[in-house]
């Protein structure tokens, strides 16, 4: 043969699900979608391409048909102890936990020494509140791969939310030393100096990390954030985008164990304004991420319009189906550019990424038509003495009193009420949740 017949010989099927694996693992989706179906067209019997093609599904935000193939999968082929583990990463990232602790059991049971579905199955024993037993997972899996920086920094996760925070700094420091890239420890373990009031070394840790990589936003939001210099009057755009960006598949699942209720505040305090839905009105959603507020809220929309900066965010936002349109953008410059279009704009959870909110409710009023409806969240600064403050976590906590003159300043009506948003180390995070009306009508009405 020669080396051009060599060129030209078609893969074999083995090679295409080889190739197509490479290219998952460099993210090239697209490429490895095409090879997996063709792959299927003509050996619908390869299971492996089946159960990784339902991997892929995941990485592109398809979790229902994630599942559907990789369970598939598992029916031909159920000894595989990696593709149970798969299986309780899906599941886990759509919320359904036991599901997910089911695979990860299953992972353990068919190999024992499966570090990983043992770090995995600590991390849903936490969410379930059984501390020791995920406890107990994170240090099997480290006892079995002394390496394992996920464990570590998950061990570090539990001990800090059961007040064990100098533990929980010595594992975030092991899983720093393992991989000393891994930005979500760094920034934890700045957070957790600050809780045991070493703030000196979270100063120091974030300008390393802000020297280390001058172009990371979230190093330099966390370095402001933990000294109290250069404070932003906002969180950067590229900052809201990667955080948000990188746990978009686990975003629900991670407020699902802290007992998010922003959402439910927001409509909440909708219905009460409302009255008995019939789709009579223009919805904004801004800030919408994975479209939380969205189902709650079409019952009352005519047309429901999302905006988030998160690309990743809108395509979970895009499998609910209720949103006529998902716009990815700056909500305070969408806002600035939709001048009258709303009767109802809502925000759960998203100003606590604004320090000033006068441009924001500024736009929020010109894009509400007379008699609309801005409702949103912030946390509460609750014994601070200026308008607002940026906090080690990296969000914004405001103060009742700067609320309220914001609004009024804007033309608006404000009803605020004290709720907690969620818990966070078995605390409840104080807020006030905010219903402003444009005008001195009597609001809209299901005309």
């Amino acid at each position: 043969m020669s080396e051009q017949d060599e060129d030209e010989r078609p893969i074999t099927v083995d090679e295409a699900v080889a190739i197509a694996i490479r290219c998952q693992q460099f993210d090239q989706l697209a490429e490895a979608e095409a090879l997996y179906r063709r792959v299927l067209e003509v050996a619908p019997e390869r299971v492996d391409a089946l159960h990784y093609s339902g991997v892929l599904a995941h990485q592109q935000g398809r979790s229902a048909d994630a599942v559907e193939r990789i369970r598939r999968s598992l029916a031909a082929e159920p000894g595989h102890a990696d593709w149970h583990s798969n299986l309780g990463i899906v599941l886990q990232a759509t919320g359904d936990l036991d599901g997910a602790v089911a695979a990860y059991q299953e992972a353990v049971r068919l190999e024992p020494r499966h570090a990983n579905a043992h770090s995995n199955l600590g991390v849903l024993l936490r969410a379930q509140r059984r501390h020791e037993e995920a406890e107990a997972a994170y240090r099997q899996a480290i006892a079995l791969d002394p390496n394992h920086a996920d464990a570590y920094q998950n061990l570090a996760i539990l001990l800090s939310a059961t007040g064990r925070v100098p533990e929980a700094v010595t594992c975030y420091c092991k899983a720093l030393t393992l991989r000393p890239e891994y930005s979500e420890a760094r920034r934890l373990l700045a957070l957790a100096y600050c809780i045991i009031d070493e703030r000196p070394k979270a100063i120091a840790l974030c300008e390393e990390w802000v020297a280390r990589d001058p172009d990371d936003a979230v190093a330099r939001h966390t370095l402001a954030a933990c000294s109290g210099r250069d404070v932003p009057a906002r969180a950067a755009d590229a900052y809201v985008e990667q955080t948000f960006d990188s746990f978009s598949r686990t975003f629900e699942a991670k407020l699902a164990q802290l007992h998010y209720q922003a959402p439910a505040l927001v409509t909440a305090m909708a219905e009460e304004a409302l009255g008995a839905p019939c789709k009579a009105l223009d919805v904004l959603d801004v800030g919408c991420g994975t479209g939380l507020c969205g189902p709650l809220l079409a019952p009352y929309a005519r047309r429901m319009v999302g905006v988030d900066l998160s690309a990743k965010m809108l395509v979970q936002a895009e499998e609910r189906h209720v949103y006529d349109a998902l716009v990815k953008g700056e909500l305070t410059a969408y806002l600035a550019d939709s001048v009258g279009a709303f009767d109802l704009v809502v925000s759960a959870d998203t100003l606590v990424y604004f320090g000033a909110l006068e441009a924001v409710v500024g736009a929020a009023a010109a894009a509400m038509r007379p008699g609309g409806r801005l409702i949103f969240t912030v946390e509460e600064w609750v014994n601070g003495t200026g308008e607002f403050s940026l906090n080690p976590h990296g969000r914004y906590t405001h103060a009742r009193r700067y609320v309220e003159r914001v609004l009024a300043d804007a033309g608006l009506r404000p009803e605020i009420v004290a709720a907690d948003l969620r818990t966070e180390g078995g605390v409840p995070v104080a807020g006030l949740v905010v219903r402003a009306t444009k005008g001195s009508g009597e609001g809209v009405t299901h005309a």
